[in-house]
């Protein structure tokens, strides 16, 4: 809760807006390390470690030292201002757990779609998941050790997205980039909406 001064000096409670925001992507892209890295609680995580089992599912190529993944959600909440709060949702990135996107997208302002230059094709499916829906999305191309660095516009070109959608570079592990790429979000969501109006 966020309390302010009256002027009658006595103190009234503010009730902050509070958005709900995804972040989704490919199975490695970062999502889990995104929520972890901006969330002023400690995040709520869903991970398992990857088993024999899931082998012939989980393709790890280009994200061979990978040991966990996502089976239900992750859950993390950032103040932007004393009132706005953001609720972040990380969905899980493997084909399997995709029937759990629509009780999460319920109620989401906008998304971020996290993207790996090194599998790129793996955020297909979440672009073309908020496309559908009208949900406004930043594509957020994390920055990993060592994968080739894009301009924003190949990026855009690769994924055939519309001229408005924003493309960011970030580093999901670095608090202040993750920032910058959630405050993208809600503007262009916000713009979004009033176009829409």
């Amino acid at each position: 809760m966020v309390y302010g001064h009256s002027d009658l000096g006595r103190s009234e409670v503010i009730d902050p807006i509070t958005l709900k925001i995804l972040v989704a992507g490919g199975f490695g892209a970062g999502k889990t390390t995104m929520v972890g890295a901006v969330s002023e609680i400690k995040p709520l995580r869903t991970e398992e470690l990857l088993t024999e089992a899931g082998r012939p599912v989980d393709d790890v190529a280009g994200v061979e030292t990978k040991t966990t993944t996502t089976v239900a959600m992750d859950f993390g909440r950032i103040t932007l201002r004393e009132n706005l709060v953001l609720y972040l949702f990380g969905t899980p990135g493997q084909d399997r757990f995709w029937f759990l996107w629509d009780e999460l997208a319920t109620g989401a302002l906008g998304a971020v779609v996290l993207a790996d230059t090194r599998r790129l094709e793996d955020c297909f499916a979440a672009v073309d998941y908020f496309e559908r829906r009208g949900i406004a999305f930043t594509v957020a191309v994390n920055c990993f050790d060592g994968a080739a660095r894009f301009p924003e516009e190949a990026v855009r070109d690769a994924l055939d997205l519309d001229p408005g959608t924003p493309v960011v570079l970030c580093d999901a592990r670095q608090r202040e980039s993750v920032k910058s790429v959630l405050i993208s979000v809600v503007e262009h969501a916000m713009m979004a909406s009033a176009a829409r109006r």
